[in-house]
């Protein structure tokens, strides 16, 4: 499996009740699929560089994450039919290399 870090940001108007909620729907897809999710990072509320779905901030959290990599298309489908997300990042963490 690698190991892949996501940076979602989710929508202002949600309380941080709902979005632990939905950091919490998204590592149950991640077991679901075989995976583990290793950490997550919330680094709250901050402005964007611009507008999203009439949006000016959103709630940023980042979480390191391993996957099968037959699953990533799946999960990135699951990801995009979650309405409480604005935008997410989602790429694979490489190993440094020793020198």
């Amino acid at each position: 499996m690698k190991s892949y870090e996501l940076l979602t940001i989710f929508k202002p108007n949600l309380d941080a009740e709902e979005v632990d909620k939905a950091i919490e729907k998204i590592s149950s897809v991640v077991t679901e699929f075989g995976g583990s999710v290793a950490s997550v990072d919330k680094s709250g509320r901050k402005k964007l560089a611009y507008e999203i779905q009439n949006f000016r901030d959103g709630f940023f959290t980042t979480a390191i994450l391993s996957l099968p990599a037959e699953k990533v298309a799946e999960f990135k489908r699951q990801l995009r039919l979650n309405d409480t997300i604005l935008r997410t990042m989602f790429m694979e963490v490489s190993q440094k290399a020793s020198v």
